[in-house]
């Protein structure tokens, strides 16, 4: 079962993601942090902050691979389609054909939660933009045929409770 668990930027997915490691969960770290350590490391200019769209092409491409790699009960920082909006945001052309092909089991969506929203040296956006961004991406999903589960506003253990409640019965188990 492949589990993509997206949502608005600084709402806790990437502490749930890290929760779900903890329990002995397969889980597939966020591409954009990636590809910003990568083109840091490398001097790169693929960064969102100064050439959105190669980021974007990058995030696809790594989501793609690292959908195709997983195998058993996986757990996504994000997915195929947050790479498709991404590069829709910057006026290029939408790879639709990675949403038919590459398709997750279940989506769960992190609503937006200005509580605990915080920049940091690769959130450098906006709480605005991070809102205007949550939407573009939720419609994208609801629009590629996801049924959407809501995060709630939980403790990260209670969140992580709440992920593996709701994916009883699937393909997966932990790897503890």
């Amino acid at each position: 079962m492949l589990v993509v668990i997206s949502g608005c930027s600084g709402a806790g997915k990437s502490t749930l993601l890290a929760e779900l490691a903890r329990r002995g969960y397969a889980v597939v770290e966020e591409p954009g942090r990636r590809i910003i350590a990568q083109e840091r490391a490398g001097d790169g200019s693929a960064l969102p902050w100064a050439d959105a769209e190669a980021f974007g092409r990058r995030a696809l491409a790594m989501s793609v691979t690292d959908h195709e790699a997983a195998q058993g009960l996986t757990f996504f920082d994000r997915g195929i389609v947050d790479a498709v909006v991404a590069i829709a945001a910057c006026g290029g052309v939408l790879p639709v054909a990675s949403l038919a092909t590459n398709r997750y089991d279940r989506l769960f969506l992190a609503p937006p939660w200005p509580e605990i929203y915080e920049n940091d040296a690769d959130r450098r956006h906006s709480l605005e933009t991070a809102l205007r961004d949550y939407e573009r991406v939720r419609r994208a999903y609801l629009d590629a045929g996801y049924q959407a589960i809501m995060l709630p506003c939980d403790t990260v253990s209670a969140r992580a409770d709440f992920v593996l409640a709701n994916c009883q019965g699937g393909s997966g188990r932990s790897r503890q």
